[in-house]
């Protein structure tokens, strides 16, 4: 039975877990629309905040752990808001994101680029993204669709790279 499943979620719902604190993105997915771009847009901030601090190799470790970590906060979160891919779980916008920008020229306009790319791809769900988006209904299916998003919008990214070389 879903605990929170009258409308969106709020703050109460945010602050009674750690699990949908980190679901809704410290917030971001809560926005009542597009939070789908609000929580990638968060990515992007935050990937800027931290990004510095570490390594890249140890930021492909972190950002494996989170996406780990994250197929059981979505299936948590979504089992208490009785929806496995509610919009307000944006999770799986944030570490798929966070892999693009670690693999993307750190220049705004590349930046820009790889999230517009990204949103493109989470929204219209190319093969296999639409597979899992459609038939693989838990924590799992939800990431499995963004991380298929990063890995388009990484091989558009390359693809204009070397055009442009």
């Amino acid at each position: 039975m879903a605990e929170f499943s009258q409308g969106a979620p709020g703050l109460r719902f945010l602050f009674s877990h750690p699990a949908y604190f980190l679901a809704c993105g410290c917030g971001s997915g809560l926005v009542p629309w597009a939070p789908g771009t609000f929580g990638t847009l968060f990515a992007w901030l935050s990937f800027n905040v931290f990004q510095p601090f570490f390594t890249d190799f140890e930021l492909l470790g972190l950002f494996a752990a989170a996406y780990l970590l994250g197929i059981w906060i979505i299936d948590k979160a979504g089992r208490a808001l009785g929806d496995p891919d509610h919009g307000s779980i944006v999770w799986d916008e944030i570490v798929p994101f966070w892999l693009v920008l670690l693999m993307t020229p750190e220049t705004f306009l590349w930046q820009a680029a790889a999230f517009a790319l990204f949103r493109l791809f989470d929204i219209t769900k190319p093969q296999p993204a639409r597979y899992f988006d459609d038939n693989v209904k838990n924590g799992f299916g939800v990431m499995a669709d963004d991380l298929v998003a990063a890995g388009y919008t990484l091989l558009c990214l390359a693809l204009v790279k070397i055009a442009l070389s």
